[in-house]
């Protein structure tokens, strides 16, 4: 009797413990599905979508849409669009020109949202101490841009058939602009903020042009992303949009934080910072928007500027991926 006793006993221990194992399959959390990686190619360091993709990483904004971000800084708009089409980068911030000549030359990518409506913080500069007074003394310079395709070099081009002189454009990278305009090597350069707002602070160059003011609006800055990504992962570009335009809402909402953050990632003054701020991020898109009339407007520009060959606005971008920005 007692040896039955303790069988029994036994044997109810064993269903106890298989029923809490049970419990405890069926009850516990799904494991945490692995983080996918996203390569994101910025066209250079000390510019607005270097500020966004940082932001969205420091405030572990990309981790909360379960993805890792790779930040990889290129010399120029070109370069790192190219990184994109060759597949050594998922995501890029680009220009409709550029995605509506890729697409003829059989580079096959998409605006996947919206970022710039102008040209804010953008200017024609010379060094402070230069004789050149007007843009017509430009004839027969050399002008600094980043890169062969990138936005300087589209914003020179302009110049050129806007302001009707002749110049040679030299690419200098986005670091080398402002050193090579100092020492004399070249007579002007086309230059973006925060870098415009530093110089103009520090009072070592003027301004010929403000494009912000003189170029007409348009859809100026796109995130870009290869219609085969789009394709095989929407769910990711999903994610990559939600998380750079939490980054974007952060940014416009929080002032002090704001420019806290673009001197940390810009490594420029809080002064600089705030210029920046005001003169740029804040007349950023908010909300992803692409109309048609923008991508056409943009793309008329461009064949203004002599640019061929290009595919229609109704095959450069996409409305599938509307930002639902991350929250921090």
């Amino acid at each position: 009797m007692i040896l039955h006793q303790r069988n029994c006993a036994r044997v109810w221990l064993v269903v106890v413990a298989a029923i809490g194992a049970l419990v405890a399959i069926f009850t516990a959390p799904p494991p945490a599905a692995a983080q996918e990686t996203v390569r994101i190619a910025l066209p250079t360091k000390t510019y607005f979508p270097t500020i966004i993709a940082e932001t969205a990483l420091r405030q572990k904004l990309f981790e909360k849409e379960n993805l890792k971000a790779e930040l990889t800084v290129y010399r120029g708009g070109a370069e790192a669009f190219e990184a994109v089409a060759a597949g050594a980068a998922d995501i890029t911030l680009g220009s409709c020109a550029i995605v509506a000549a890729g697409i003829t030359k059989g580079v096959k990518t998409k605006a996947i949202s919206g970022s710039g409506l102008g040209y804010n913080g953008w200017y024609l500069m010379v060094k402070a101490g230069s004789k050149i007074t007007s843009v017509s003394d430009l004839a027969g310079k050399k002008v600094g841009i980043t890169s062969a395709g990138s936005a300087s070099d589209l914003l020179a081009k302009w110049t050129v058939a806007d302001k009707k002189v002749n110049f040679t454009s030299v690419p200098l990278g986005g670091g080398g602009l402002v050193p090579n305009l100092l020492s004399g090597n070249v007579d002007a350069i086309v230059l973006y903020s925060p870098l415009s707002f530093k110089v103009l602070q520090d009072k070592s160059a003027r301004v010929l042009i403000d494009y912000g003011k003189e170029v007409p609006q348009h859809l100026s800055g796109v995130w870009v992303a290869s219609d085969k990504l789009i394709a095989d992962k929407p769910a990711l570009i999903q994610k990559v949009n939600n998380a750079l335009f939490g980054a974007m809402a952060s940014l416009k909402s929080n002032r002090t934080e704001a420019i806290k953050l673009i001197a940390e990632i810009d490594e420029i003054s809080p002064q600089v910072a705030e210029a920046e701020l005001d003169g740029n991020i804040l007349k950023l898109s908010s909300t992803g928007e692409m109309k048609a009339v923008w991508v056409e407007r943009a793309l008329d520009l461009a064949k203004l500027i002599g640019m061929k060959d290009l595919a229609p606005a109704s095959e450069v971008y996409t409305t599938k991926f509307m930002p639902v920005p991350t929250k921090p």
